[in-house]
């Protein structure tokens, strides 16, 4: 898939820790962990006290880290990649004809507040 995406809203922060490009950022401003709250998607990768430019609203590029359904909800890994939703907070939603068949794979993901 290409790596495109359709952000609507975005924000600037200061990275606490390193933050992997198209992971999933904390409102602490750190890479997530699995099953956690998030803010959004960081567009491309950061070091410590780096600013990243973070999707909040709209539609981001994420790498999966495991097979996700068609359309299906997912939350974060313990890398910040998004999986199936199991048992953590929903942060997003594959777009309709997006799916992945395992880890490290790019999917489309509509960003869902939490």
């Amino acid at each position: 898939m290409s790596k495109q995406s359709r952000p609507i809203f975005s924000i600037a922060i200061a990275a606490i820790g390193a933050i992997t490009e198209y992971s999933f950022v904390t409102p602490a401003r750190s890479q997530a962990g699995a099953g956690v709250n998030t803010l959004g998607v960081a567009r491309f990768a950061a070091n410590n006290g780096d600013t990243v430019t973070v999707d909040v609203m709209g539609t981001a590029i994420v790498q999966t880290g495991g097979a996700i359904t068609d359309g299906g909800l997912v939350e974060t890994d313990a890398s910040g990649r998004a999986i199936a939703h199991n048992t953590g907070i929903v942060v997003g939603r594959l777009i309709p004809g997006q799916s992945s068949t395992g880890a490290g794979q790019w999917v489309e993901v509509l960003l869902m507040p939490n």
